[in-house]
């Protein structure tokens, strides 16, 4: 590489640097406290209904949702009947924000979030991990949910 060459691209990289790092800082000054939003309910259920191969069925969501499933707790236990208001978990009393996406921004607005609460309440509920025809039946009851 010549000398004129170096110099030019080592000139521009810092200068790339250091509008990437203005661009990040104004963007927490911006919207502090936001989360990195991958997803919307809509490619959620999109994409677990993809998964399952069948149309997703919101009144079959709504029963899955409210029914036990041999142990003590249903989906509702925690999110309440309809999941449209703060919630409580069921063992450790901690508040659990709102299911619904009407009622929640933030809901199924996070990919990794959506799996790692779905693996777990789904444990919880169901003694395994939920089929992707229960997450999109789930997710196709949750979003049909309006104030």
């Amino acid at each position: 590489m010549r000398p004129s060459q170096h110099s030019s691209h080592s000139s521009r990289l810092p200068t790339r640097l250091w509008a990437l790092a203005a661009l990040c800082a104004a963007q927490t000054l911006i919207m502090p406290g936001a989360q990195a939003a991958d997803t919307t309910p809509a490619q959620q259920l999109s994409h677990w209904t993809a998964q399952a191969g069948a149309p997703a069925q919101a009144d079959r969501g709504e029963a899955f949702f409210k029914q036990g499933h041999g142990g003590e707790w249903s989906c509702a236990s925690c999110h309440g009947t309809p999941p449209t208001a703060q919630g409580k978990h069921a063992s450790t009393g901690k508040s659990i924000e709102p299911l619904a996406p009407a009622f929640n921004a933030k809901a199924f607005t996070d990919t990794a979030k959506t799996n790692k609460w779905f693996k777990r309440n789904c444990k919880d509920v169901l003694s395994r991990e939920c089929s992707a025809q229960e997450k999109a039946d789930v997710l196709a009851y949750l979003t049909r949910i309006k104030p």
